[in-house]
This record gives C-alpha cells, structure tokens and sequence, in this order.
C-alpha cells in the first residue's frame, strides 16, 4: 500500500511540514510541486464532504503528499469512513482524557490495536493484504486544545499508537479567559509548557506554527509544524496593494 511520508519522517526523527487552508483538488495539486509532507483537509470548521475526501486524498496521493484529516468528532463511525474515503491520517479534535486519546487510536486501527471496521476503502484497492499492513501507515493525530486537555496530559501521553500530540492555541486560550489572544504570555507559557511535557514522555509534538515562530518550535523540538498557506497570499497581497498604493500617490 502507499507509503505514508508524515509517518516515515517522524520515525526518522525529522520535521513534517503540513499545510492548511481554502483545500481543493486543484490547489492541493499546485502546492504539491513545492514538496510539503502533508494536507491538512479540513472536516471540522470547513466544507468538506465525504466525496471531497476521496478526491482531495487521491490528489495528496499523486505528490507522495500525506492527506491529514480533521473530523468533527470523536466518534468511531466518522473516523472509520474518513479513513474508508482514502485519508492517511486522522486529526481528532478535544482530546481531553485518556479515555479519549484511546477511542480515537482505536477508531482509527484494525485489531488487535483497535476496532475499525473491517472494510478497506480507497487505499485498499490493489492492496489484497491492507489490513494486515493499514496499522503502519494510517496515523493518529490527537488536538490538546482545552485546559482540561492540559491537565490530564500525563495520563494522555500514556496511550500507545498515537503519531502526534498536536496543542492548539487558538482553542486553548478560549479555555484560558483569552479569547482571540493565543499570544497572550499566559497562553504561551502553557502552550510551551504542554509541549515539552509531551517531548519528555518520548512522543511527537505538534503545533500551528507561522513564519515568525516556525525556528523557534523547530529549536525546541515540534516535529509536525501545521501552517496557513492564506496567511501568505495575505501577505503579499497587502505588499502588492501597498506597493501600488505608493505608485499611485507618486
């Protein structure tokens, strides 16, 4: 079956670069070229329907892209059609026990790990033995975005078969008292404090990262760094608009 490429360059210790933001089949196939690991598609706050998620994978599988999937719930159902649709990956969102962190791995393997149901789906055709080898390159990544999340994060990071702690900030301040404000001091020395509790238990941290901080959560060990590739079509749109702004004023 295809080779998940998050997954193989976490197991090597590397860096995984995955983009998000306004995905479809076209413009997933225009980021392809410039060698991101991943797509984030979104299923929570987005569009996405069940027959985007087979055509935006499929398109992620034609650049060797790993296609990361955020559902809306933590639900067995949802997690097991995501993956039947031809997703590489599953992103679960409020994590906040144990108990949470292992129906999410469990909805997303087979026995003897889990308890998705038995149906292979798109990644399955051409692949007679896929459930004995779908464990390897299907990958879990679970959101720690509430406080509670955060509080309970040692019983966690205990569950076995998890690819990637992913601390979200935007959540997380809301659940602080700061709503619109993840750079609060407060909100970044949690987020701060979350991550290296997730590096010390020996597991793989995630984070929304941008261009301004990106070095700095790559210096303090986050392997999978998630980013908004609208941020930069903001930012030149607004360098070109200035630049044409100061031509016509001239």
């Amino acid at each position: 079956m295809r080779e998940n490429r998050i997954k193989r360059k976490l197991r090597a210790g590397q860096p995984v670069t995955v983009v998000s933001g306004h995905a479809n089949t076209d413009m997933i196939d225009f980021l392809g070229q410039f060698g991101f690991d991943g797509v984030w598609l979104e299923g929570e706050h987005g569009p996405l329907s069940w027959e985007q998620i087979g055509d935006m994978s499929r398109a992620c599988d034609l650049w060797g892209m790993t296609s990361v999937t955020r559902v809306n719930n933590n639900e067995p159902g949802i997690i097991m059609r995501a993956l039947d649709r031809g997703t590489m990956g599953i992103v679960v969102p409020h994590i906040n026990t144990r108990q949470a962190a292992e129906q999410a791995m469990k909805s997303t393997k087979y026995a003897p790990l889990g308890y998705r149901g038995m149906f292979g789906g798109r990644q399955s055709f051409g692949v007679p033995d896929y459930v004995k080898h779908a464990n390897d390159q299907t990958m879990v990544v679970v959101l720690i975005e509430e406080l509670e999340a955060v509080h309970n994060l040692a019983d966690i990071l205990t569950v076995d078969n998890i690819d990637v702690f992913f601390v979200a900030p935007s959540d997380l301040a809301q659940t602080m008292g700061h709503i619109g404000n993840h750079t609060h001091p407060e909100v970044q020395a949690v987020i701060d404090q979350a991550l290296a509790q997730i590096l010390a238990a020996g597991r793989t941290a995630g984070t929304l990262v941008n261009d301004e901080n990106v070095e700095r959560y790559l210096a303090a060990g986050v392997r999978f760094l998630m980013t908004g590739w609208t941020n930069w079509v903001a930012q030149g749109a607004r360098a070109y608009l200035q630049r044409t702004a100061a031509k016509s004023v001239s």
